[in-house]
């Protein structure tokens, strides 16, 4: 799923992942259709020496590229839902004093560790399978 460097708003996700695969392909499906100006990229693929980030950096959250500044976490989140006309609502409400706090803290604390922690499940899983 990796976009040319022309977007102007580019993700970098970890389509190995169960879970930011599911929701990354559904944004770009969505990005597709209407010929939004959004980039994915796979940090298991080439994109990621784009982005300044070690795999393992890039594996703990998501990033957001607009406009040459790079976001992540709810603060990426806020920054890609802006770009898409059918989740500006979701991203204007998560923004709001107090939710925003809450959502970070979420984020932060408990998913995006959680999310990790299964990359890293994953990742010794197939590293058992290929050196047994």
């Amino acid at each position: 799923m990796t976009d040319n460097l022309t977007k102007t708003t580019r993700v970098l996700y970890n389509a190995q992942c169960p879970v930011c695969n599911f929701e990354i392909k559904h944004y770009a499906r969505y990005s597709s259709d209407k010929a939004l100006p959004l980039g994915f990229d796979d940090l298991n693929s080439d994109a990621l020496t784009n982005w300044d980030l070690t795999a393992d950096q890039a594996a703990r959250r998501l990033y957001v590229l607009h406009n040459g500044a790079v976001t992540s976490g709810i603060e990426g989140f806020l920054v890609l839902w802006a770009q898409m006309p059918r989740y500006r609502w979701l991203g204007r409400l998560v923004a709001c004093p107090g939710i925003k706090q809450i959502a970070s803290a979420l984020y932060d604390y408990a998913l995006a560790p959680i999310i990790y922690r299964w990359h890293l499940r994953r990742q010794a899983r197939l590293a058992h399978k290929e050196h047994p």
